[in-house]
């Protein structure tokens, strides 16, 4: 509905007063001329009124007390006039914002007169102003004065859920489902959404019931019933109209999408999953059920089993480029390489999201060393999601080539479209000087970036590279001030934790701050790496074990294996640490921490 505020304007004022008022007004033109609107407008242009002697009346005065003084002597106004006053005043206490004087004139005037313009009117204000009792008035003469208007049917089958009148409302809504100007399911799916939005849950629960049992063994009854008890939290009730919907067999794809998405939003995708299972174990063929359940499937993170009936589904239709699209990637995500190469060179061939499958087969080239294939495929990618980062990886293979002036020319030819666009190229243009030894370039590339804005992700790479050079006064002032922004930052903690303890002898310092990560992320391997590590260097040997053996059992990393390696072999155990370090120099052999460690302990 259009906004109160709206209609109440100052033309809509202007033109009340030009109404003459007299014998030649009939109470049908009072109605008209005083700018009752259908939802959607505002006040009608006023006909040119007859020419007979004005009544003149007395000055308007506002004021805080009284919106609008009565005249002196109420013999000034016949029985033709008084609803014009009474929808004067109206007006002007709507611009006054006092809804309850616009809400009773209107209404009352509405109840007077029996026209259905002011009728209307009365109803949108009523609603408006949350008058529930005065919205029921007015929308009941609505109905009475045009009986087949669908939209004052469903004001008053809501006021009467509001009222608690399931009966009456029920009237009004087998109206709608009777009426000949829309299909019976579109007009089921409007009362559903219509009763979600009653605060009377109960009741509006009632009216659904009472439509269903009219209707039983209705396909589309039982989805509108079921959209509405989702909507209401009765998942139980929604499940059970649900599953007889399928034991009917009248589980299809629309009717499937619109209960799946409700599910969704409501963060019940298991029980949204598990219908479908039934659907499709009753309608194997539906191909629109299953595509629904494989991206279903996919977005739960089920990759495996999603990849499974997207399968099925590309075998039943071949061509179907989003099939195939969506197998591609599986099959990427899955490690089947040589798949994927097939479904995205078959969209190749099908012409279709040529430049998604150019990207997707430029990284599998890559993936296989095959640099100067995947250079020609990203260049070929021209458009579409993938383009910016097709601009980034030509970079960064020129940069493998050793064409490092090359990489930054083309970084530099490529045209940002926003902040975090700017700062990937940042970041790419560090991470190539970088890969070069070229570090105080890096650090100048990205210093530049960071004078004059804050990003995290890039002040924890400055940080890591001034680590890596020994500025150890960059990387804390770096982490300090990610951590004045975001003190819950258990990357950053972890980092200048970790640094504290393996580069200075801030030993009570790095634990604080690395037990602060911890109580963030107990289970992070790399913290717990750290806490073994700071408490090696505080000398609490046994505590170390602990957690650098549970870092270990998260993963088998080299760098874990050489700080277990060393607590074990202060403590005595030679043969234990010689052990984990031959372990891991097997899967490591050129480990640099590995190796440093086993040479400075057991050369």
């Amino acid at each position: 509905m259009i906004a109160f505020s709206k209609c109440f304007s100052a033309e809509g004022a202007r033109r009340s007063r030009r109404g003459t008022v007299g014998n030649g007004w009939s109470v049908r033109r009072i109605g008209f001329a005083l700018g009752v609107v259908a939802i959607g407008g505002c006040v009608t242009q006023v006909p040119p009124p007859p020419r007979v002697a004005p009544t003149v009346l007395d000055p308007v005065v506002l004021n805080e007390g009284n919106l609008i003084d009565p005249p002196s002597s109420a013999a000034a106004f016949d029985t033709d006039s008084e609803p014009l006053y009474r929808l004067l005043v109206a007006e002007f206490a709507g611009q006054r914002g006092r809804m309850d004087i616009a809400v009773e004139h209107y209404v009352e005037t509405a109840k007077q007169l029996r026209d259905l313009e002011i009728a209307k009117r009365a109803t949108q204000i009523a609603v408006f102003a949350r008058n529930n009792k005065a919205a029921l008035q007015a929308a009941s003469i609505w109905v009475e004065k045009a009986p087949e208007d669908t939209e004052a049917r469903q004001i008053l089958a809501a006021m009467h859920i509001r009222e608690g009148n399931a009966d009456v409302a029920i009237t009004h809504l087998e109206y709608l489902l009777n009426a000949e100007s829309k299909r019976e399911d579109r007009q089921l799916r409007m009362i559903a959404n219509l009763l979600s939005r009653e605060e009377d849950k109960l009741t509006a629960m009632e009216v659904m019931e009472k439509l269903m049992s009219r209707r039983d063994g209705d396909a589309e009854v039982l989805v509108a019933y079921a959209l509405l008890a989702v909507r209401a939290e009765e998942l139980d009730k929604a499940r059970t109209a649900m599953e007889r919907v399928v034991e009917i067999g009248g589980s299809d794809t629309n009717i499937a999408m619109a209960y799946v998405a409700l599910l969704q939003k409501h963060g019940k995708s298991p029980i949204a999953l598990t219908w479908l299972e039934r659907a499709i174990a009753k309608e194997t063929d539906d191909f629109g059920l299953r595509l629904i359940y494989a991206r279903l499937l996919a977005d739960s993170n089920r990759y495996e089993e999603a990849r499974v009936q997207f399968a099925i589904l590309a075998a039943k239709m071949p061509d179907n480029s989003d099939v195939i699209y969506a197998l591609g990637l599986l099959n990427l995500q899955a490690n089947r390489i040589d798949a994927a190469r097939e479904n995205f060179q078959k969209l190749l061939k099908l012409k279709v999201r040529r430049d998604d499958a150019k990207f997707y087969l430029a990284q599998i080239a890559e993936s296989r060393e095959r640099v100067n294939d995947a250079l020609d495929l990203y260049r070929a990618v021209t458009s579409g999601s993938n383009y910016f980062q097709s601009q980034i990886r030509i970079a960064l293979i020129l940069s493998l080539k050793d064409e490092i002036a090359n990489a930054r020319a083309h970084l530099r030819s490529i045209v940002p479209e926003n902040d975090e666009q700017t700062l990937h190229l940042v970041r790419a243009e560090g991470e190539i000087l970088t890969q070069h030894n070229r570090f105080d370039d890096a650090m100048t590339v990205y210093g530049r970036a960071l004078a004059d804005r804050y990003d995290m992700e890039l002040l924890y790479t400055r940080a890591m590279l001034a680590e890596k050079i020994g500025r150890l006064d960059v990387l804390e002032a770096d982490l300090r001030t990610i951590l004045a922004r975001e003190p819950e930052n258990a990357q950053a903690l972890n980092a200048l934790g970790y640094t504290l303890a393996d580069h200075t002898d801030r030993y009570e310092e790095a634990h604080e701050l690395i037990e602060r990560a911890l109580v963030l992320n107990p289970n992070d391997f790399y913290i717990l790496d750290s806490m073994g590590w700071v408490l090696y260097r505080l000398g609490r040997l046994s505590e170390a074990m602990k957690f650098l053996e549970r870092a270990r059992s998260i993963r088998d990393d080299p760098e874990v294996a050489a700080h277990l390696g060393e607590v074990l072999w202060v403590m005595g155990d030679q043969d234990a640490a010689r052990d984990i370090w031959d372990s891991a120099l097997k899967d490591t052999p050129d480990n640099q921490r590995l190796l440093d460690v086993i040479e400075r302990l057991a050369p």
